[in-house]
């Protein structure tokens, strides 16, 4: 990573250099260029010179701090409209550390199916939003969502204070087992009221609720994060369009997702359903998956 900075430093054309390698880089990330042509700054020869500078120069609308060390750079800012994050990961990180980046590295939609036989195990250290009551068995469904959206219960669409799981039941089991929920809704629990609102009465599968999520339109859901998640009856007043072109959706027997297109700027909000069997036959995406919608810097927790 150094030596990518070295090598940029006085590119003659800087701007042509970020397209071609980086599509341009993240919000913010030229102003390193412009003050390094402006402050002919010199091209730092240690990663603690190039910290010193990028913490003077770089541009970051945040109070984290730019995380730089051999692992590589994390940077968290806001572009006026979303908080977002961007990372420069050096290979050697990658393949030590599968369980905290393989879905960040991860460049294909939808992730892979696939599953583990009954009776395996997934034991995430994380710390799990919960929701009862259990199911009857010993496996657990744990819901992502990667949000485009500032949500009311910490004003931000990143660090989403946990997973939301509900424990006791499989992917196959989980409209059934939502449809029971009858407890009050809470917005410490929006994606759980989310999903139980999505659930029509005989859904015999999550599918559907997949179907009805990628046809919300944009700013629904902030009627969801400002108030309470509404009823199923309610949604369906809503009377639904067809979900745009752009929208995906892949349900397998273990794992469903989602992505939402929200417009060309904003591009997608995705939605993770995974249990148990397929964690366990996944670790590291469903590892790094959870970490990712738990804290912004995978090296964090």
């Amino acid at each position: 990573m150094l030596g990518w900075f070295q090598r940029c430093w006085h590119h003659e054309d800087p701007e042509a250099l970020l397209d071609a390698e980086i599509g341009g880089g993240a919000y913010g990330f030229d102003s390193i260029f412009e003050a390094i042509e402006e402050h002919d700054l010199p091209c730092p020869q240690t990663l603690d010179e190039l910290r010193e500078l990028l913490d003077e120069h770089l541009w970051v609308e945040s109070d984290d701090p730019i995380r730089l060390d051999e692992r590589g750079l994390r940077v968290r800012t806001n572009d006026d409209e979303v908080d977002l994050a961007y990372f420069f990961l050096e290979d050697e990180a990658v393949d030590a550390h599968p369980d905290r980046l393989a879905y960040l590295v991860n460049g294909t939609w939808p992730l892979p199916s696939g599953a583990a036989a009954s009776g395996a195990t997934f034991t995430p250290d994380l710390v799990l939003r919960v929701v009862g009551p259990p199911g009857p068995g010993s496996d657990s469904v744990y819901a992502v969502r990667v949000s485009w959206q500032h949500t009311a219960d910490n004003g931000t669409n990143l660090d989403q204070r946990g997973v939301t799981v509900f424990p006791g039941v499989t992917l196959p089991q989980l409209a059934d087992h939502l449809s029971g929920i009858d407890d009050p809704v809470s917005r410490e629990r929006f994606d759980a009221d989310l999903l139980r609102s999505l659930v029509g009465p005989g859904d015999r599968s999550i599918g559907p609720a997949m179907d009805r999520y990628v046809a919300l339109k944009p700013y629904d859901l902030s009627i969801f994060a400002e108030w309470t998640a509404p009823r199923h009856e309610q949604i369906l007043q809503w009377k639904l369009p067809e979900p745009p072109p752009a929208a995906r959706v892949a349900v397998d027997e273990h794992l469903a997702q989602a992505a939402r297109y929200i417009d060309d700027f904003f591009g997608y909000e995705q939605l993770f359903l995974f249990d148990t069997r397929w964690a366990a036959a996944h670790p590291d995406l469903a590892l790094s998956l959870l970490r990712y919608a738990t804290h912004w810097d995978p090296f964090e927790l």
